[in-house]
C-alpha cells in the first residue's frame, strides 16, 4: 500500500506532493481565482490550498501578487462562480 509522505518547509507549510496538489503548475481558472480571493481571508491559506489542489506557498504568492496588482478585490467581488 502506498503511504502519503508529508514533508513541511521551515515555515511549517506542506511541501508539494502530487497526490495532494494535482493542479500544481497549471494555469489558474477564473473560478479558482474567485474562490481563492473570496475565502483566503476567511478560511486561511491551508484550507484554500487543499481545496484548489495547490501548495500553501503558491497560494500565498498568488494572493500577494493579486493584492499588489490591485486584482484581489476584483476577483473577490466577481460573483461569477462563488
Amino acid at each position: 500500500m502506498n503511504e502519503l509522505l508529508f514533508e513541511y518547509d521551515k515555515s511549517g507549510r506542506l511541501k508539494y506532493n502530487p497526490a495532494l496538489h494535482p493542479n500544481h503548475k497549471k494555469p489558474y481558472t477564473i473560478s479558482e481565482l474567485e474562490y481563492i480571493c473570496k475565502y483566503y481571508e476567511i478560511d486561511g491559506r491551508k484550507s484554500v490550498s487543499s481545496i484548489v489542489g495547490r501548495t500553501e506557498s503558491t497560494i500565498a504568492s498568488l494572493v500577494h501578487r493579486l493584492k499588489k496588482d490591485g486584482m484581489f478585490d476584483y476577483y473577490k467581488d466577481l460573483k461569477k462562480n462563488w
